[in-house]
């Protein structure tokens, strides 16, 4: 069977990107060939130089970044709380850890290496939005990596160098390429393109037509009927 694939480019900082995979997922229980659909992360850092100070909250974080209130950090936060527990997510920005994300980025790398490249993406989206865990710390990654049954020798190889940098990246170059400009950015079968964490509906909707577009109809050539036998067995 063909398979069609599915590149998402997702920061694991972004809560927009955890939702969109939800919905994702959501549109696949629903798709006959969901087997067919082979999905592949790829990296992208919303901020490549952050160095949060520890002990700032996200919502102090926030209201810097933006010139806004801390009011308006955990309204907003409050919000998309909401919206992901619309789909069973448990989002808790009162514990959520400010992070700089390439470590994390390059241990899904290695998962992926492993066939764990989607339980990965997963596990750290939970740890850092639901949890409050430290996306950064070289040994709480070290018992993610655990967790999804990575090899100890290789998680703290490393988490001791520079693996899988450049394999970042190149996935943020390619980003770059295709223009896109915020995440989670969705590719159907180098296709059709979906910024952002659109409903499930539309993500059913794309999957069918690329599926249809994978298996195009033959188209008949000539206007006339050639001599042929029918169904019925009449020659």
């Amino acid at each position: 069977m063909k398979k069609i694939q599915v590149e998402i480019w997702s920061d694991i900082l972004c809560p927009f990107c955890y939702i969109g995979k939800r919905r994702l997922e959501k549109a696949l229980t629903t798709f006959e060939h969901a087997g067919a659909i082979e999905v592949k992360w790829r990296s992208f850092e919303l901020d490549s130089q952050a160095n949060p100070t520890p002990g700032v909250s996200q919502y102090a974080r926030l209201a810097s970044k933006y010139g806004k209130s801390e009011e308006w950090a955990r309204q907003m936060s409050a919000n998309m709380t909401q919206m992901a527990a619309e789909e069973g997510l448990a989002f808790d920005f009162d514990r959520v850890v400010p992070a700089n994300s390439l470590r994390a980025h390059r241990l899904v790398h290695l998962a992926a290496q492993h066939g764990h490249q989607d339980a990965a993406k997963e596990r750290l989206f939970k740890a850092y939005l639901e949890e409050g865990l430290d996306i950064n710390d070289v040994p709480t990654l070290a018992r993610l990596g655990a967790e999804l049954n990575l090899p100890a020798a290789e998680v703290e190889q490393l988490l001791d160098s520079t693996t899988f940098e450049q394999e970042v990246r190149r996935d943020e170059y390619e980003a770059q390429q295709i223009g896109v400009r915020g995440v989670p950015y969705f590719v159907f079968d180098d296709k059709y393109a979906v910024s952002g964490a659109q409903p499930t509906e539309l993500f059913k909707e794309v999957l069918e037509k690329v599926w249809e577009e994978a298996r195009p109809q033959p188209v008949a050539i000539g206007g006339l009927e050639g001599a042929a036998c029918d169904i019925d067995g009449n020659c």
